[in-house]
């Protein structure tokens, strides 16, 4: 429970006693309850409404890394393309002077 062991949790009990006493501990027990169940619906609403914007821009980076991977081979087979032509052009200037 938040990292808390089992003696800390004792400490804050006796200290909570302490500082707030016997009838009024009850009563600042469930506001604690309260907040921390108000909290964590806050937290789950934060979630439901983050999540699905996180996956629409996930799915958003893999298109564009698709595409990019796209445009990526593309580019690597015309600049092969145009490595190859000048050694076609090349081997037909050698056949024709050899002729």
């Amino acid at each position: 429970m938040f990292g808390l062991g089992a003696g800390e949790i004792l400490i804050i009990l006796v200290i909570a006693f302490l500082l707030f006493g016997p009838k009024q501990l009850p009563e600042v027990g469930r506001q604690v309850g309260k907040a921390v169940k108000g909290f964590k619906e806050t937290a789950e609403d934060l979630r439901k409404s983050v999540e699905p914007e996180i996956n629409m821009i996930q799915q958003e980076v893999k298109m564009v890394e698709q595409d990019f991977q796209a445009s990526m081979k593309e580019a690597e087979e015309e600049i092969n393309a145009a490595g190859q032509k000048p050694e076609q052009s090349q081997k037909s200037i050698n056949e024709s002077g050899q002729a």
